[in-house]
């Protein structure tokens, strides 16, 4: 499995990217879908809103990405009606690991492969960050986290130099749109655009909303 997944890394051509700051979560991501070498869409919204106060970024096939996220607001929203309480972020992060975990040891034709991060703001005001492997596994973030998009190795060097414990929430804009920008660069796979959300006691805000053109 470990070799599946370094192998995963390679054919997810995308840069998502958390990062938990004092006062909330930043959430960033590039536009471009690709197929192999070739650029198939270049405004693919990576950060999907699963409910008003979970987001979902993913990296692997766009139906699974899609599909995991259909499922995880569906079932969010029947658990809140018969438990009368609103799932929390932890709960709604375990759901999707379930998920993938459940879906990739079935046997099938073609393998359900997705890496995604999930933040969101709890009822009492506490954002979290987590991140969710390939393989089901999950984990909760106290930093940042770029899970396994091709972009990780160009924005994790950049974030382990410059994220500081404690940092604002503009700060961590600021940083996540580095962070883009450099695997954007340099990773065939990043590109076209960035979109960056921030996730805080206040709600999840769409902060930045930016089309990168090529100039000819």
């Amino acid at each position: 499995m470990d070799e599946e997944l370094k192998n995963s890394i390679l054919k997810t051509g995308t840069t998502i990217l958390g990062i938990v700051c004092k006062d909330g979560v930043v959430m960033a991501a590039d536009r471009q879908s690709t197929a192999g070498t070739i650029v198939m869409n270049k405004d693919s919204q990576k950060i999907q809103r699963v409910n008003n106060y979970l987001l979902f970024a993913g990296t692997g096939m766009v139906s699974d990405i899609q599909r995991s996220v259909k499922l995880a607001a569906a079932e969010l929203r029947l658990k809140e009606l018969k438990s009368r309480a609103r799932p929390s972020v932890k709960q709604g992060a375990n759901l999707v690991a379930a998920m993938i975990y459940q879906s990739i040891r079935q046997p099938t034709m073609l393998q359900f492969m997705v890496g995604s991060l999930i933040a969101g703001v709890n009822e009492d005001g506490n954002s979290e960050l987590y991140s969710i492997d390939p393989s089901g596994g999950i984990k909760q973030i106290a930093d940042y986290d770029a899970n396994f998009g091709s972009g990780m190795p160009f924005v994790l060097g950049l974030l382990e130099r410059q994220y500081k414990k404690e940092m604002t929430i503009q700060e961590g804009v600021e940083l996540a749109l580095e962070s883009i920008k450099s695997a954007t660069q340099r990773d065939i796979g990043s590109g076209h655009g960035m979109d960056v959300f921030t996730i805080t006691k206040e709600g999840i805000k769409k902060v930045v909303d930016k089309e990168i053109k090529p100039n000819y």
